[in-house]
């Protein structure tokens, strides 16, 4: 068996790893490179392999520096599946055609360029249809689903609490009979304790791993401090008369931002209700609207917290006060209008779309803030800004940074140091082998160098942009996969039932969130609340039976 790494090893974006052995090729994750002219140019440059020999793609999650180039796979020849859970699946659409449209968009604007200067046009990386071609090839699976992909590979999405129906991907490849490798893929990891998504899970065993360390070297201050700043940084603009612009990923981030301020709208928040209250706030997106759809379509992946608002009637994804964009002419309105507001946009890293409007007529106006709430990689306008740029070129024109620019990390959907060190500790026994990707150099580095301390497991996890054959033979995690093959056959009936629980337990829960602006009466709501936990009573049970089964 062999891994190559094809994006996202020297870097953050990108992310793409190819899996192979003597009869199998597939994909974990096809990503888009981002981050300025030389990164993106490598999103032109030929695959490392012949997209029409893979088999299949496993993706992680739907972000586009994770899914972004799945078009493009498909443009050249690849005819395989594409397994991820099941809301990546809901996500995938608009967030693949909304990628294409851009491409397509780009292309035109360099063609019309081109021609001016005698130069030949430029075709689009992909198009909308090869997007909606894409979408063709998902097969959707549910987390904790025993899948077999071919007769030497079976995988199993975990919570990764990154976003939404994000994943971590356990692979097992059986090259020889009865001794099973194991494969971890951490896609990419979120914080613990915070809204909407649940914690990302632990892993015990593994032969390798393949894991992000986006913040490998240092540590987000907590999510609750930078709460308070960024309604302590929007009430100090607002008493000046300016306006909060919030460059902001259209799926995860911009959801969380809505869970926080819906506590402030549609609450009593002492020294911010009363300042904030009467005070719009736009979400200047057309994907990230669609995106918090598919989140009210998915209640299924909450944590308990927001199932709670759901079972009593609300949905904290909605308030008063908020108030969705839709037209270009809509979003260039709120630029005329110089009363204060919070204007919430993609794209978060401020590489394209309307973001770059807000902050042509915002960044000179002193009275202003610019709060970023995500990760801004190297070469993009989000990085420049936060690196302290004096001045900085928008459609032609050199705009001067006047405004208050702020970095909240505690808001990152990325796991921060301490956090990837407790996922990686909680493997009982050293992996035969770390690869650390997903992360720049300095990060990678040190994170290496502190597992190495502080777990003492040796040789450093390796860093590189290369193929790795591993060595054969049975290992740590093969005893695992056994167990987990083992046995299915006398568990079958009750993993039938289970099944028929979580979807029945999913109806409940969809049903309740859609009853949320259809008026379901508190009786109805009641009788919900009781089904779902009659439901979750019968899956402990069945649980335990599984146990016990096992055990004997």
């Amino acid at each position: 068996m062999k891994i190559r790494f094809c994006g996202a090893a020297t870097g953050v974006t990108g992310s793409c790893h190819l899996i192979s052995t003597d009869k199998h090729k597939i994909l974990l994750d096809c990503g888009l490179f981002q981050g300025g002219a030389a990164m993106e140019a490598l999103n032109r440059e030929e695959f490392p392999f012949d997209p029409a020999g893979i088999e299949c793609v496993v993706l992680s999650h739907a972000h586009i520096d994770h899914c972004g180039r799945l078009p493009l796979l498909v443009k050249k020849g690849f005819k395989g599946d594409i397994y991820c859970t099941d809301a990546t699946g809901d996500l995938l659409d608009i967030m693949l055609k909304d990628s294409a449209h851009i491409q397509e968009q780009d292309a035109e604007w360099q063609s019309r360029k081109n021609e001016r200067a005698g130069r030949p046009p430029v075709e689009p990386l992909y198009t909308v249809d090869d997007a909606a071609e894409t979408v063709k090839h998902i097969r959707a699976v549910s987390y904790d689903q025993l899948v077999e992909i071919n007769e030497q590979m079976k995988i199993v999405f975990n919570d990764a609490g990154h976003i939404l129906g994000s994943a971590i991907v356990e692979l097992w490849v059986e090259e020889t009979p009865g001794q099973p490798r194991k494969i971890v893929f951490s896609g990419d990891l979120g914080m613990p304790d915070r809204p909407i998504l649940r914690d990302p899970k632990y892993i015990k065993k593994a032969d390798v791993v393949i894991m992000e360390t986006t913040y490998g070297d240092r540590v987000h201050e907590a999510n609750t401090e930078s709460i308070s700043r960024l309604l302590d940084i929007a009430v100090r603009t607002v008493k000046r008369g300016g306006t909060v612009v919030i460059p902001s990923f259209a799926v995860g981030r911009t959801q969380e931002l809505l869970f926080e301020l819906n506590k402030v709208y549609d609450g009593d928040v002492p020294g911010y209700t009363e300042v904030l209250k009467n005070v719009p706030v736009y979400v200047d997106s057309p994907m990230a609207e669609a995106a918090t759809e598919v989140f009210m379509r998915n209640a299924q992946v909450y944590d308990e917290e927001m199932r709670e608002y759901i079972l009593r009637g609300d949905h904290p994804l909605v308030f008063p006060g908020l108030r969705f964009v839709a037209s270009a002419d809509e979003s260039r309105a709120l630029n005329f209008d110089r009363s204060p507001k919070i204007i919430i946009s993609a794209s978060g890293m401020c590489d394209a779309g309307r973001i770059r409007h807000h902050l042509k007529h915002n960044l000179y106006d002193p009275r202003n803030s610019i709060i970023f709430v995500g990760y801004q990689a190297e070469g993009t306008l989000g990085r420049s800004l936060l690196d302290g740029a004096d001045e900085v070129r928008l459609f032609g024109e050199t705009i001067a940074v006047k405004a208050q620019i702020h970095n909240l990390e505690g808001f990152s959907g990325h796991a921060d140091r301490d956090v990837l060190f407790s996922w990686i500790s909680h493997f009982q026994k050293a992996p035969s082998q770390i690869f650390l990707v997903h992360g720049e150099e300095s990060s990678k580095r040190n994170f290496a160098m502190y597992i190495s301390e502080h777990l003492g497991w040796g040789s450093l996890p390796v860093m590189g942009f290369d193929e790795y054959e591993l060595a054969p033979g049975v290992s740590a995690a093969a005893l695992t996969a056994e167990e987990d093959f083992a046995g299915e056959a006398s568990v079958g009936e009750i993993r039938d039932r289970l099944s028929d629980m979580h979807n029945s337990f999913e109806e409940v829960l969809y049903n309740a969130s859609s009853g949320v602006n259809s008026g379901l009466s508190a009786e109805k709501l009641a009788e919900i609340k009781n089904a779902v936990a009659a439901l979750e009573k019968d899956i402990m049970s069945l649980g335990a039976a599984v146990t016990r089964d096992r055990k004997e």
